[in-house]
């Protein structure tokens, strides 16, 4: 391979490239702006609103200008979490080794150019176009561009293309496309793109709209259809219409999904956590099983030697000379090499023979000065004395590497080594993370299992999971022990806690057979050996450190490195879930409310009771105001990942029926019975409908004393501003409304009285403080 290009003419290729694009992170400012603006709800309240202008009055079609203004909130505030996990992306931007001027240095994707050498090592993406100009067991996961989940083998001469993987092997290719020209630009997104899994909540409230859109339409027909069937005036009939159908919609919910994904991100990504996909903070709460990888999660991603045994014959002072010369001269440097050479440093020489590690054969080797060196797991190779220290080692949660010497060539294609002579053992220490064992406890209180995948010895890693406090759940296992049948393997999991030297594959069929039993599973990881089981778990989570490809294909990434993070995010997304939970019951019971007034007086020849104006007055206080403040507060209590549905119903059923009982008895009785008027009698309506849905607010939200302080001073706060709005003259006129007198004021305290009577018998959750059922 040449020296490469020389910087000078880099530098002047760059600037003729032009300014290079900065990292995005999820979606596009384009595709944000569609998610949010249009949806089939939005497109009914549009038609629903023209209709408003140009047959109806136009103060009728307020909530034209709420929609237009909740839709603007939500998308400043995805593009304002955008910008921030954009820069925090940057911090695990892709970067590559390149050859300039015969030296290499690590630069960003946007900084490599047509003409530029770059060196492939296991976990590397291949950030731009070319043309292999050396391979070694050279094997990329080419996956994202053509769709074959195979790793396949690339030699000297063959094509590589931006968005595929180094798996194993190392290389190095010329540079023949960069930027717009190549598939560099749709690296970050497109790697993610195969595995964009729904949450729990997203699927649960997808669900919900096709519910409610189910309903919407045949009620709304059938509202139409008896309007036209009273011949009534267009106007008259479009101002009914509008006011059954607009209440009919959840108009805000989808907004406020996206608003609490986008702030629990910003939180996140405050604390060092990069959430690649809004929905992934949610996602983590319904986490009921977690798989980690040992090295880099449990413990510290650095090792160091504490310790060399050498074989018989042989000083340490030789054993470590040879050490060093080896992990100098290694390419594509693991933290076991980087830990040898920084104990035994030594100048780099040029290997005659190559065979790089690879987690299959678990051993690497050189050829150095005419002598055949090899590195890898002591059971790769017979150690002879050295068996009994390397048992030793392991049990006290060491790890060990075997060194030795062949006289013999190595194994085509890096088959079972023969004929080694051993040299010696490297004894590599790995330290717990600070606040591991708090970390593993909060988890297993949360009702989370943990399960050890490591390529590490099992003895190894079944002291550090213990050191850990890590619960055992059965028997330690070996990735040999993993049966082939998948139905056995679905009843071995169910006792699995820790398995030592299992195979990037193995720890994919894991995570795979847990899913299959039911488990919601997030996989924590680092390294390539990961990666399969990344992309298997329902939620997977990267540490900043680890390789480009682990990074790449995960949802979280943990940029600090830091496990102790998870804690915070779990509790983080089941604060989202819960507090989605609550909201969605409000926006849920006021569309029972409009199904039940449909039914009751809507399809009858009696007036309306309620302008659209009244219910844009109504949703705004008891809906829209609340729901914004309480999906981002603080909460506690219980939560739920299943029975979502069910658990909205049983809620917004009887709440949105007992609303509807309060408002038409007030109404009808103000009506037809106190002859007060249609003006009268609305405000009555209106009045008992807010009171009512403000107490609804407050039943679900005060779980506590301090909450219901809380709330109650908020929900205060909200019936002031209506009656100042009744109170001011112009507002007054505005909304078409009264004063109340006596005879409203007591029929709105019956009404308020049946529904909230009806609620306490229904059932102990529509009272305040009173106990949840769990």
């Amino acid at each position: 391979m040449s020296s490469g290009l020389t910087e000078a003419e880099a530098s002047r290729r760059l600037a003729a490239r032009g300014e290079p694009r900065e990292p995005q992170t999820s979606r596009s400012t384009a595709t944000i702006v569609r998610a949010n603006a249009i949806t089939p709800f939005n497109a009914i309240l549009l038609a629903l609103g023209l209709l408003t202008l140009v047959f109806g009055d136009w103060r009728d079609a307020l909530f034209l200008a709420i929609i237009v203004t909740n839709t603007g909130i939500g998308i400043w505030q995805e593009l304002r979490a955008r910008r921030k996990l954009d820069e925090l992306a940057a911090l695990v931007q892709p970067r590559a080794t390149v050859v300039r001027e015969g030296t290499t240095r690590p630069l960003h994707v946007a900084e490599i150019v047509v003409g530029d050498y770059v060196l492939l090592a296991p976990g590397d993406q291949v950030v731009a176009d070319g043309t292999l100009v050396s391979s070694n067991d050279l094997r990329v996961d080419e996956s994202i561009l053509t769709g074959e989940a195979k790793a396949v083998a690339r030699g000297i001469g063959d094509e590589v293309r931006s968005g595929s993987f180094v798996i194993e092997g190392t290389g190095s290719f010329g540079v023949a496309a960069v930027g717009a020209e190549s598939y560099a630009e749709r690296i970050t997104g497109t790697a993610r793109e195969f595995r964009h899994p729904r949450s729990p909540l997203e699927r649960a409230i997808d669900r919900l709209l096709y519910v409610l859109l189910g309903v919407t339409v045949p009620l709304g027909a059938m509202f139409i259809v008896a309007l036209w069937k009273q011949d009534v005036a267009v106007s008259h009939a479009v101002e009914t219409a509008v006011a059954g159908m607009v209440t009919l919609i959840p108009e805000g919910l989808v907004l406020l999904v996206s608003i609490t994904y986008a702030a629990a991100a910003v939180r996140m990504a405050r604390a060092g956590a990069l959430s690649q996909q809004l929905n992934a903070i949610e996602s983590l709460a319904s986490v009921d099983t977690l798989c980690i990888d040992k090295t880099g999660t449990l413990t510290e991603p650095g090792l160091r030697v504490v310790s060399l045994v050498p074989a018989p014959g042989v000083t340490e002072e030789e054993l470590g000379s040879a050490l060093g010369r080896f992990a100098a001269s290694s390419e594509g440097q693991n933290a076991t090499l980087a830990a040898v050479a920084t104990a035994w440093p030594a100048d780099p020489e040029r290997a005659d023979d190559v065979v790089p590690f690879l987690s299959r054969r678990r051993w690497s080797g050189l050829r150095l000065g005419g002598t055949r060196y090899v590195l890898g797991a002591p059971e790769t190779f017979a150690l002879g004395e050295l068996d009994a220290p390397v048992r030793e080692y392991q049990t006290a949660g060491r790890r060990v590497i075997g060194f030795g010497v062949t006289d013999g060539e190595f194994p085509a294609s890096g088959g079972t080594l023969r004929q080694v002579k051993p040299l010696g053992l490297a004894v590599l220490a790995e330290e717990l993370r600070p606040a591991t064992t708090e970390t593993i406890a909060f988890l297993t209180d949360q009702g989370v299992e943990i399960v050890v995948l490591s390529g590490d010895a099992v003895s190894t890693v079944a002291s550090i999971a213990g050191d850990a406090g890590i619960p055992e759940r059965g028997p330690c296992r070996t990735g040999e022990d993993l049966p082939d049948d998948d139905g056995e393997l679905d009843r071995m999991v169910a006792e699995i806690g820790v398995v030592g030297r299992i195979s990037p594959e193995g720890k994919r069929r894991v995570v795979e057979s847990l899913r299959r039993r039911g488990r919601y599973v997030a996989m924590v990881g680092d390294g390539v050996n990961d990666v399969p089981a990344l992309k298997a778990s329902r939620l997977s989570i990267a540490q900043g450190s680890g390789t480009q490809m682990a990074k790449a294909v995960s949802d979280i990434v943990l940029v600090n490195g830091d496990f102790a993070a998870v804690p915070a995010m779990l509790a983080e997304g089941r604060r989202v879930l819960r507090n989605l939970q609550r909201v969605t019951k409000l926006f849920v019971t006021k569309s029972v409310f409009a199904a039940f007034l449909i039914v009751a007086i809507g399809i009858t020849p009696a007036e309306y009771p309620l302008l659209p104006r009244h219910l844009t007055i109504v949703g705004t206080l008891t809906v829209g105001i609340p729901a914004f403040f309480l999906a981002l507060a603080p909460s506690d209590g219980p939560w739920r990942t299943d029975g979502f549905l069910r658990e909205v119903g049983r809620f917004s059923v009887p709440a949105g029926v007992a609303a509807g009982l309060g408002v038409t008895t007030t109404y009808l009785v103000a009506l037809n019975v106190f002859d007060l008027g249609l003006l009268q009698s609305r405000t009555a309506a209106t009045t008992a409908l807010i009171v009512i849905g403000l107490y609804l607010v407050l039943a679900l939200e005060a779980t506590s004393t301090r909450r219901a302080r809380l709330v109650g001073t908020m929900c205060g706060l909200l019936l002031v501003t209506y009656l100042l709005i009744l109170l001011v003259p112009g507002l007054r006129q505005f909304f078409e409304l009264a004063i109340p007198n006596p005879a409203s004021v007591v029929l709105i305290a019956v009404g308020c009285g049946i529904a909230i009577g009806f609620l306490w018998l229904t059932d102990d959750r529509f009272i305040p403080l009173r106990s949840r059922p769990e």
